[in-house]
């Protein structure tokens, strides 16, 4: 058996244990397999496998195997992998869930019928699917999406629900249309027709949009990047889309390639309801390290960065802030990608969508289009909406303080454990000892030099012999490990 300790986030209060066998890694490695990828599980041993050595060199193997999973952004947002660290708090069967709240929603809306659970795949644990036909419209297919609430849902029940029945009557030429929505004190639950050729992502990653998400994207067996015409239309889109939504007053935060669905040549936007339901982003564990990024504006901008680095080299980066790019289709790419993730955009701060649009990359790109934009907002639902959005920025702004705050003593603690700082303690400590023992024997000097002058002068004093000197301090301070 081993003991593997969990943390979430930056508090050691927020830890735990659990006890997991060598047969429990095999059960998850083998679930995981459907990702595609070579993870470094330790192989089995069924001789020799209790020797001390054998344990400590296993030990180390799963350690590694667990960082493998926890810093691969996909895998280690998977129910299977949350489950396995964290089992307290997913136990629940999120599809009986769904299921539960579907079928009540159906009692009041005969019209409808399942015709399939489409299985994992989204990347939210709690989100589920279902493949849908209206009755008297056997052949046509649409898509149920439920979800539950996020830890950023600010809004009033009744501000949430009058919202969510809102979105039906949102029209953009940039903004997949939603055919039903509704939504109780808990959940929202919302209908729109299913797209064959699916996502954005699904064109870029050449997958099938039915797949499962660790399958579709984990491990793309070929990576190839979009044509310059394609890059630079479907980010224009995209960005005035955005525009308009910020513009409305509507908090997205929510952009990303599984988020964009293609129709022909046009991208439109999905996903609306997930600012409402107060979901986090698939993006948060990025920008939550950057203090400059700490707008809703300011988060869509960055994750436009992602997305068009994505689009660009067909799968996204290594890791954020970005040093340096790749060869791109063309400089006007790399100078986009260079304001919205590089070290210096992170420290100061993302470009605003209007300034995007008219960087040279998108701002001779024709948009041909004759559908008007409609979204009517009530005035008091826009102020409830801009009360929850300041309450979704001010814990995303709490939170990067934290992140900074504990970064910066990690690094005291990194800086004073070190070797070097280690050695130049012990020499100031030595330099330390031999001035202190220094200074006793001048003292002891002088003492001695009065006392002989006391007896001298007749002095009814006694001779005193010297005292032994203080011997130097030998301790030094240990840096914590």
């Amino acid at each position: 058996e081993y003991i593997i300790r969990v943390q979430r986030g930056i508090s050691m209060e927020n830890s735990w244990q659990i006890v997991r066998r060598y047969s429990d890694f095999d059960l998850l490695n083998n679930s995981l397999q459907i990702a595609g990828l070579s993870l470094p599980l330790p192989p089995k041993k069924l001789i020799g496998n209790m020797d001390r050595e054998f344990i400590a060199e296993r030990q180390k193997g799963l350690q590694n195997y667990l960082n493998v999973i926890t810093t691969n952004h996909i895998l280690s947002n998977c129910e299977l992998v949350k489950k396995f660290l964290d089992p307290n708090n997913y136990s629940a069967n999120y599809t009986e869930i769904a299921l539960q709240q579907v079928s009540m929603f159906f009692r009041s809306e005969p019209k409808w019928e399942v015709v399939e659970p489409l299985k994992d795949i989204g990347w939210r644990i709690r989100k589920k699917y279902f493949l849908m036909k209206i009755k008297n419209q056997p052949k046509e297919r649409l898509v149920l999406s439920w979800a539950d609430l996020g830890p950023d849902k600010y809004l009033s029940d009744k501000d949430f629900q009058c919202l969510i029945k809102l979105l039906p009557s949102c029209l953009h030429p940039y903004i997949y249309r939603v055919t039903f929505a509704t939504a109780n004190e808990s959940s929202a639950l919302l209908i729109r027709m299913f797209n064959e050729k699916g996502t954005l992502k699904d064109l870029i990653y050449k997958a099938k949009p039915k797949d499962p998400f660790l399958k579709k994207y984990c491990n793309p067996k070929k990576i190839q990047g979009l044509e310059l015409q394609q890059i630079k239309t479907y980010g224009r889109q995209i960005l005035e889309v955005l525009k308009f939504l910020h513009d409305k007053g509507f908090p997205y935060g929510h952009l990303h390639a599984s988020n964009v669905m293609l129709d022909g040549d046009t991208c439109r936007l999905l996903d609306l309801e997930n600012s409402l339901l107060g979901l986090p982003s698939f993006y948060r564990s990025y920008f939550s390290q950057f203090r400059k990024i700490n707008t809703l504006e300011s988060v869509d901008v960055h994750c436009f960065g992602h997305l068009l680095y994505e689009m660009t080299y067909g799968r996204p980066p290594d890791s954020v802030p970005v040093d340096s790019f790749p060869p791109a289709p063309s400089m006007a790419v790399v100078a986009v990608l260079e304001s919205t993730l590089s070290c210096e955009a992170c420290k100061n701060g993302m470009p605003t969508i209007s300034r995007l649009l008219q960087m040279p990359l998108f701002s001779d790109v024709l948009l041909t289009t004759s559908e008007k934009p409609q979204f009517k907002i009530p005035t008091k639902l826009k102020e409830a909406l801009r009360i929850a959005k300041e309450c979704i920025e001010k814990r995303l702004i709490e939170e990067q303080k934290q992140i900074h705050q504990h970064r910066r003593l990690t690094r005291a603690q990194s800086h004073h454990g070190s070797e070097e700082e280690r050695k130049k303690r012990k020499i100031l400590a030595r330099k330390k000892s031999k001035r202190s023992a220094l200074e006793n024997s001048e003292e002891h000097s002088v003492k001695y030099s009065n006392s002989n002058n006391s007896a001298g002068s007749g002095a009814s004093s006694p001779l005193t012999s010297p005292s032994s000197p203080t011997p130097p301090s030998t301790s030094v301070e240990h840096a914590p490990f």
